[in-house]
């Protein structure tokens, strides 16, 4: 299983997932009203790496986080 996190203001749940590729989590976050809105704007990290291709494949273990972007002051 790979553990999904959502950080800042997605107010959603941590997700436990059998998927092979961040293709397939798309997919399923595509799905989930609260978050679709955040995935066009947010970076991923794997494993505390950030990754852009769709297509990077996920093991068991891995641990992704949808990171939206912030702002301060």
């Amino acid at each position: 299983m790979v553990s999904v996190r959502f950080l800042g203001p997605i107010k959603e749940e941590s997700l436990e997932l059998d998927i092979a590729n961040l293709k397939d989590l798309r997919a399923i976050l595509h799905e989930k009203a609260q978050i679709k809105p955040w995935l066009a704007m947010s970076a991923v990290a794997i494993n505390g790496v950030l990754v852009e291709d769709a297509n990077t494949p996920l093991k068991a273990g891995d641990e992704v986080v949808i990171l939206p972007p912030v702002c301060g002051g």
